[in-house]
């Protein structure tokens, strides 16, 4: 009932009315509609809470009205949480009511004011509508009377705007006209192929006068075709590049060549005079300042140096100029191509490429031009033209270097260089080692000091190339030994050994101009006469100077002093003499069909020889004019080579005679066991007496041959006195031989006596005297040993031997005992065998018995001796 009774009352009141409620907090304020219906009496509320309750209630209602209505949610729902919630309403509904008395109060205060405000803004609208009668009426008669003078204004205002237009069109055309005549002498300068210009014409109008111009769609196509242009430009320049690049690779020879040719006169203007050229230094002046006007060209627009293309100009200089020099690497070449490429890449701002490139291509270019031709070693053309084009190849880089700067420097050039000359240095010792032609080592060795004159001239370091040739200064000598030993072989081997002839005075002088004969008593001489020597000693000696002038020509140009130039002849020439001319004659010595005579004939030359070594020496001073006694001086073993020379066909003369005697030993027929004969002399030997009858002969020969006597006094060693005794000797000592040979076992006494007869024939040999020189019986000696062994057992003096046994004045002192024994056991077993067909002879019994007590006194004695 309560309830129905408080909605009457709500309803009676009328419809709710809105209010405002401000947040304490500063929230926007909320709209809440008052119902008084709503409120509910606290103090009706059966069960009325308590004081803690109400004051919870009037803090929940202060913190609704002051809180946001979005953040009430916590606040009310601990109402609802709590058992009191219809208490609250009622309190909140009283809240309520409230206010809406408030806002009912507020709302009558002003009402009057508000109907005040509507009847004088109603009272306005009237004068309003007066007001905009007015002013439409003045607008229309203001319209009606300007329409003649905007007529006039837009006429004015399309004249302003024409006369503007017109204005602005000259000025636009004056600033475009130089666009476009800019443009078109790029043009111009493009299709003359003005490139560098028409670089710098294109930046002019690409810095100053497109910025101008203004935005035109010309100018725009203009700006878009600056890149291509430029591209142009550089694809172009780069091609003329090229071009050049490939030009100077094909002709670098021919650079090369006419640089080597500077060299070459330059040299021998300064091997005449010791004043420099002036022609050709008034040229090289002459051309620097043609390159200085080059340059000075740029700065009025034009290129460098020249506008013609790249390659080898064909250079006609007058008569006058030819005189003066050889055309230049820069008369030869135009470079206007490098020039003008580095001047468009600089521009281009792209200075480094093109440095890179050039430096590349050039480096590519210098292995091309350090490879050399496989048969290069064949001609002397081949290295030629090798030097040729490296010359060529570092002759444009030094040019390069000293005209342009930074393309390329010092130190690149220098590693190029290195490069170059570390590969040249290979192939020369590679390709030199085939060759086997002393006139083309000499030709080469002179084109390597021209090719290092030439770069040295430029400023390139050589002194490699000096060690090279210094280096193949020893394979030079190896083959100039190699071809003189073949002319020693056919001196040699055409010579007669015999001394030479001579009818005429003219002759003579011919032989003595050759070789310096030092006789005056064949001077005296009358004609015909012979010299000593055969045709081998003036041609040998001839052919010896002829080597010492080769190995001179070697060392010219080499920068070597005159003790450096003398040291190395007189090696090269103790080579020669030593191992060269020597093999050549121990060959010659030791062929099979050379006689005695042509042994004797090579020891006179030999001797011959030796004493021109002297002259030899002198010779090589005269040329090096170093004195032969300066100290550490190489000395000629000249005279040691041909004493060898003369050993070895002494020695050979002493073999043959022994390989003679042996051949007439091999026909020695002795018949070891037979008897003695009981009267008369025995005979000697047949091929004994063969032996004696040739020994007689040959030395007949050797003693008259012509000279011979003049020869053999100054013959060291006195080589037919040897001969003698050396034949003596190897009789004696073959004789023994057979005595002794195991093959023979046994001897009889009657054998011996057969050997004591051919001793006897050649002992009467010796004493003789088959060559002058000997004194007494000094030959014989040669014979002793054998003789005291041969007396010992035919005169069966054993006693005498035993006795004096180890003193110097026995008869038998030559006797080894060994020797004794040996031959002694083989006449026992001839004494065995004889026996036993004379069992019962009392005197051959007593014999052997003698034999075997002599063998016992015998090996006593070796045994005393060994202990």
């Amino acid at each position: 009932m309560t309830n129905q009774r408080e909605r009457k009352r709500a309803s009676e009141r009328g419809p709710a009315r809105p209010y405002c409620v401000l947040a304490s907090n500063g929230a926007p304020p909320c709209v809440c509609v008052a119902r008084s219906d709503l409120v509910l009496q606290v103090a009706s509320t059966p069960g009325m809470s308590s004081v803690e309750t109400a004051a919870e209630h009037e803090r929940i209602l202060r913190e609704i009205e002051s809180t946001d209505t979005n953040c009430i949610g916590p606040t009310l729902r601990s109402v609802y949480d709590g058992e009191e919630h219809g208490v609250f309403m009622g309190k909140l509904d009283g809240r309520i009511r409230s206010h809406d008395r408030d806002i009912e109060r507020m709302c009558n205060h002003h009402f009057q004011g508000f109907v005040d405000s509507i009847t004088e803004l109603l009272k306005v609208r009237g004068e309003a509508h007066k007001l905009k009668s007015q002013v439409t009426e003045t607008d229309r008669r203001l319209q009606q009377d300007g329409k003649g003078l905007m007529a006039s204004m837009e006429e004015l205002r399309q004249c302003r705007i024409q006369q503007k237009n017109i204005a602005s069109t000259i000025d636009k055309l004056q600033m475009c006209l130089p666009v476009l005549e800019m443009y078109s002498k790029l043009q111009e300068q493009m299709e003359a192929k003005r490139y560098y210009p028409a670089l710098r014409t294109l930046g002019q109008l690409e810095q100053t006068c497109l910025p101008r111009a203004g935005q035109y769609r010309f100018c725009g196509l203009m700006a878009d075709s600056t890149p291509l242009l430029r591209s142009q430009i550089r694809d172009t320049a780069m091609t003329h590049l090229r071009d050049f690049l490939e030009s100077i690779r094909k002709h670098s020879d021919r650079l090369g060549e006419t640089a080597i040719k500077q060299a070459q006169v330059q040299r021998s203007l300064d091997s005449s005079t010791s004043v420099h050229p002036r022609a050709l230094i008034g040229r090289r002046i002459r051309k620097e300042l043609s390159l200085g006007a080059g340059t000075e060209s740029n700065g009025q627009g034009g290129s460098p140096l020249s506008e013609q293309d790249s390659g080898i100009l064909d250079v006609e200089d007058d008569e006058e100029e030819e005189e003066e020099e050889i055309p230049g690497a820069q008369d030869l070449v135009d470079f206007s191509p490098v020039y003008r490429c580095l001047h468009i890449y600089t521009v281009l701002g792209l200075r480094d490429v093109f440095e890179n490139y050039y430096r590349k291509q050039r480096r590519k270019q210098a292995r091309l031009a350090l490879q050399p031709q496989s048969n290069m070693h064949e001609t002397l053309e081949g290295y030629r033209c090798y030097f040729n084009q490296i010359v060529g190849f570092f002759v444009v880089e030094d040019h390069i270097l000293h005209t342009t700067q930074g393309l390329v420097n010092t130190a690149y050039v220098d590693e190029l260089w290195e490069l170059a000359l570390s590969k040249t240095i290979a192939a020369l010792r590679t390709h030199s080692s085939y060759c086997d032609d002393p006139d083309l080592v000499l030709d080469l060795k002179n084109l390597i000091v021209l090719f290092a004159d030439t770069l040295q001239g430029y400023g390139f370091p050589v002194s490699q190339l000096f060690e090279l040739m210094l280096e193949m200064r020893d394979q030079y000598g190896e083959i100039l030994l190699k071809k003189w030993t073949q002319t020693f072989r056919q001196i040699l081997d055409q010579d007669n050994y015999s001394p030479i002839p001579v009818a005429t005075e003219q002759e003579y002088k011919n032989y003595t101009s050759q070789f310096p004969l030092q006789d005056p008593e064949l001077d005296k001489a009358a004609f015909p006469k012979k010299l000593p020597f055969s045709e081998l000693v003036p041609r040998v000696y001839c052919q010896i100077k002829e080597f010492i002038y080769a190995c001179l020509k070697y060392s010219e140009d080499l920068h070597l002093s005159s003790t450096e130039v003398d040291d190395m002849i007189r090696k090269s020439t103790n080579l020669l003499l030593t191992r060269t001319l020597s093999h050549c004659l121990q060959n010659a010595i030791k062929k099979r069909n050379v006689g005695l005579p042509e042994l004797v004939q090579v020891i006179i030359n030999s001797s011959h020889l030796e004493q021109a070594c002297t002259f030899l020496e002198e010779f090589i001073s005269n040329l090096t004019n170093v004195p032969p006694d300066t100290a550490n001086s190489t000395q000629l073993y000249g005279t040691s080579t041909f004493k060898d020379t003369r050993h070895a066909a002494e020695a050979e003369i002493y073999t043959n005679l022994n390989a003679k005697i042996d051949q007439f030993l091999q026909l020695a027929d002795y018949d070891w066991t037979t008897a003695a004969q009981g009267g008369g002399a025995m005979t000697p030997s047949d091929y004994l007496t063969d032996l004696i009858t040739f020994l007689q002969s040959t030395f007949t020969v050797l003693t008259n041959l012509p000279g011979m006597p003049v020869e053999h006094a100054t013959l060291p060693g006195k080589v037919a006195q040897t001969a003698c005794m050396s034949v003596c000797k190897h009789i004696s000592n073959s004789l023994l031989q057979l005595l002794l040979d195991p093959d023979v076992r046994s001897i009889s006494i009657g054998a011996l006596h057969q050997v004591n007869t051919d001793l006897l024939q050649c002992e009467s040999f010796a004493r003789a005297g088959p060559v002058t020189g000997y004194q007494g019986d000094t030959l014989i000696l040669a014979f002793s040993d054998l003789r005291q062994l041969l007396d010992l057992f035919t005169q069966w003096d054993w006693s005498s031997y035993l006795a004096d046994y180890g003193r110097t004045t026995s008869r038998y002192v030559r006797v080894n005992p060994h020797t004794a024994l040996l031959l002694l056991d083989k006449m026992r077993e001839s004494g065995k065998r004889s026996t036993m067909f004379a069992q019962f002879r009392k005197t051959d019994r007593d014999r052997q018995k003698l034999i075997d007590a002599v063998i016992r006194q015998l090996r006593t004695l070796i045994a005393q001796q060994q202990a």
